[in-house]
Order: structure tokens, then sequence, then C-alpha cells
């Protein structure tokens, strides 16, 4: 038997890709039919999702059978760069330069094509991801009480989440909860995927009635942003992870 069969069964199960090793994450689902494989959105750990009857061991083989396209995935991934001096970050789908100015306030402020800020720079990073998720938030929502209205339904709690599976969800409760990293994607592709939740609230489900709320309340395209999301959705989980 393979070596890696044989291991503490409590042990983290990697995949070497690249020189890296990456763990292996494997989900059992009732729902899922046959075995399904992703890389993470910031290439952290291998996710497998296989049904709720099919053996690990299968999905360990599957994972380490694919060590060819894990490796091209992973190189695809956007390089990391640090938020210091002179690096950029993505703010409704444009870049701003980060310029650090001890003269200027510690909270980040917002001018043409730029983020300066204050304060000591070897801070930046957490301080510019502390203003994203409160711009966030305030366009969540502003986004969430305009679609509540045009859907004719009162506005949920809204609360942000940091899903790396997820842009959107709706509870059977009613809590919207909206990735805080769309702040850093075009105006449509964030709004959409508010509409998308707020339709969720007239039809908890996908059929063709969701469909037409959705269209009904949402200006844009929704293919449009989903094609975005598609090519570009892995970009905003950097550089934060």
């Amino acid at each position: 038997m393979l070596d890696w069969l044989r291991r503490d069964p409590r042990e983290q199960p990697v995949v070497e890709i690249s020189g890296r090793r990456i763990p292996i994450v494997i989900r059992h689902l009732d729902r899922a039919r046959r075995m399904t494989m992703r890389l993470a959105p910031d290439g952290s750990e291998v996710r497998v999702s296989i049904p709720r009857w099919a053996r690990s061991a299968d999905a360990l083989a599957f994972a380490r059978s694919r060590q060819d396209w894990l490796a091209s995935q992973l190189a695809a991934l956007p390089q990391r760069q640090p938020l210091t001096q002179g690096g950029t970050v993505l703010f409704r789908g444009e870049p701003l330069v980060l310029v650090h100015d001890p003269s200027a306030p510690r909270k980040p402020m917002r001018c043409t094509g730029e983020l300066r800020l204050g304060g000591m720079e070897s801070s930046m990073q957490p301080r510019v991801l502390r203003w994203l998720q409160d711009e966030a938030r305030e366009l969540f929502a502003t986004d969430l009480a305009d679609y509540c209205e045009r859907a004719g339904e009162p506005c949920p709690p809204l609360a942000l989440s940091g899903a790396q599976r997820r842009w959107g969800s709706c509870s059977h409760q009613g809590t919207i909860r909206i990735n805080w990293r769309l702040v850093m994607a075009p105006d449509l592709v964030r709004r959409s995927v508010v509409a998308h939740e707020v339709a969720h609230l007239v039809h908890f489900d996908h059929s063709p009635a969701f469909h037409r709320v959705l269209q009904t309340i949402f200006e844009g395209s929704v293919p449009e942003a989903n094609r975005w999301l598609t090519a570009h959705g892995r970009s905003l989980y950097v550089p934060f992870g």
C-alpha cells in the first residue's frame, strides 16, 4: 500500500505542487453526485468534494493524480504583492496607488488614483484592510436598501463575509452576507451579487420566478457580472488571502 494511505489519520493530507506542500480538504456532501476538485482562490488548499458514500482514499488519490492540473491552476493565480509604499489595491474596479505620507492622518484617505495614509509604514496593510471593509459595509448597505426597495421587501440585517467559496448568501432567517472583497470589484459586479441575494428574499431558490425578480430589480447584465467573477474573482483574494 502507498505510504500516504498508511499515515496517521489525524495528519492533514497534503499534495506537493511546485515545491509547495498544499493541504487537501475533503468534504463529504449529501448532495454531491460525483467527485469534484478545485484550488482555493488564494491557493492555500486543494478542496475535494465527494458523495457521502465515497471513500476519502479515492479523493486523495484523485487529487494526487491531477498534480499537473493543480500546478497550472497555482501558476495562474495572481502574484501576491505587499501593501506597502508604491503598491496598489483595487477599489471599485480601479487601482489605487498606496502613498505613505508621514504628515497624513493614520486613516487612509482616497485621492485621485491614490490612497494616502500616515502612521507607521509597517502597519499599512491592516489599516488598508480595515478601510476596505469599512467602505464595503457602507456600499453594501446602500446597495441592499436600493434593491430591497425595488423588490418591495423590508431591508434585512447585513453582515460582511470573508468566505472563500461564496460571494454572497441569504439565510432562512433573512440575514444577507456579502463577501467584503467585492468592494474591490467593479460596481456592476458588486451590485449583481447584492441583487441576487435580495431576489432570494422573494424566492428562496433558483427557479424561473427567482430569475424574473433578479432581472426586474438589477439594472445591469448578470451574465456580464458573472463572466467578470469567473475571469477575475481570484484576484480579489490578493493580497489579503
